[in-house]
């Protein structure tokens, strides 16, 4: 075991689901609490969390998702998505979580550097003007290693 101070993370989100992008903004959240330096990637379905228009409307996924205890063909029923949705912003707020607007604010302002993928904007047909104020660029991931040099790199 090393001793060695983790100085620089940079955490690549790729899903679009509140459990996908959750663990991601907690992580760079409590790196930047620590003084180390994060950095945020988004990319593929993980880019609804800082896309203007999506990112109020992230959702659990019910289907597919096994530990959510459920079978898949519940999983699939009207209101099902919405309701395990309503039921975990209500406990992430009893903690005191932000919603992830406010949650991209928070990591922003504590100094953490947002960029969504060039392929994946590309992809989608997106432009900068899609993204939230607090995305810092559009990079492909030549840039994104650039920038990653030297640190820990964390896949939610």
């Amino acid at each position: 075991m090393s001793n060695e101070k983790i100085n620089k993370v940079s955490v690549i989100i790729s899903k679009g689901s509140l459990d996908g992008v959750y663990p991601g903004l907690i992580m760079a959240n409590g790196a930047r609490m620590d003084g180390i330096e994060a950095n945020i990637f988004f990319t593929f379905f993980g880019l609804e969390t800082i896309l203007k228009k999506r990112m109020n409307k992230i959702k659990v996924a019910t289907v597919g998702n096994p530990a959510m205890h459920l079978p898949s063909l519940i999983g699939i029923l009207p209101g099902m998505s919405a309701f395990a949705t309503a039921q975990m912003k209500k406990e992430m707020e009893k903690l005191d979580i932000p919603p992830v607007p406010e949650f991209i604010e928070m990591v922003h302002a504590a100094g953490a550097k947002l960029y969504a993928c060039k392929a994946t904007v590309d992809m989608f047909h997106l432009t900068k003007d899609d993204f939230t104020e607090e995305t810092e660029d559009i990079i492909n991931v030549a840039k994104f290693y650039e920038i990653a040099a030297g640190g820990e790199i964390i896949f939610t």
